[in-house]
């Protein structure tokens, strides 16, 4: 955990505290650590953070998004080229509120790549800040799946630009969105190297 990490941390408890203590002395001590968290971001970080960074007034827990490997008969593995940043990535996204992990994944193929696939199984599930090459105040799980095509054509949508399947040793710039490391942690379940994979 590195120190943005840490400090993240801190205004996540400062979160918890001042929503469901009851002790005054306590919501004090609270308040003073989240304001000591927002200024060493501020100061260090962003000098436009004004609050804390876990808004919602809602228990903090990490984000979830989900990655889907989907190999073709030549043993290629399909990745996404994305709008915004022009890397690659394995198609996937953010996990949407009162839908399973698994549907969410298999609509992101969808809308991504223009496939309709079955999920066949739960590959990894993996705290990719582990795995970043960037610092990150956010804490986020990505759930692993592999996938077979049922049909469809390969068609980008408004995030991506082009869908193709590349050799895994001749893997094109990814993105942050998904890392070398995590790809082939998922990869070698998939191939049965050993079971689900999770930190």
């Amino acid at each position: 955990m590195n120190w943005e990490q840490f400090t993240s941390r801190v205004l996540s408890v400062a979160k918890i505290g001042l929503k469901f203590s009851t002790d005054p002395y306590a919501l004090e001590n609270y308040e003073e650590l989240e304001t000591l968290a927002i200024q060493v971001l501020k100061e260090n970080v962003d000098p436009d953070i004004r609050i804390n960074i876990y808004e919602r007034d809602i228990y903090p827990t990490p984000n979830v998004s989900v990655r889907v490997i989907i190999f073709n008969e030549k043993d290629e593995i399909l990745l996404v080229k994305e709008k915004d940043f022009g890397t690659w990535s394995v198609p996937g996204g953010w996990c949407d509120v009162f839908e399973s992990s698994s549907e969410t994944a298999k609509k992101e193929v969808r809308q991504e790549t223009g496939l309709t696939v079955k999920i066949d199984r739960l590959l990894a599930v993996l705290q990719r800040e582990k795995y970043k090459e960037y610092r990150t105040l956010l804490s986020e799980y990505v759930h692993y799946y592999s996938a077979t095509v049922l049909h469809g054509t390969l068609t980008p949508n408004h995030e991506t630009t082009e869908v193709a399947y590349f050799p895994l040793d001749h893997l094109p710039e990814l993105s942050r969105k998904s890392s070398y490391t995590e790809i082939m942690k998922a990869v070698a379940v998939y191939r049965h190297e050993h079971d689900v994979d999770f930190d």
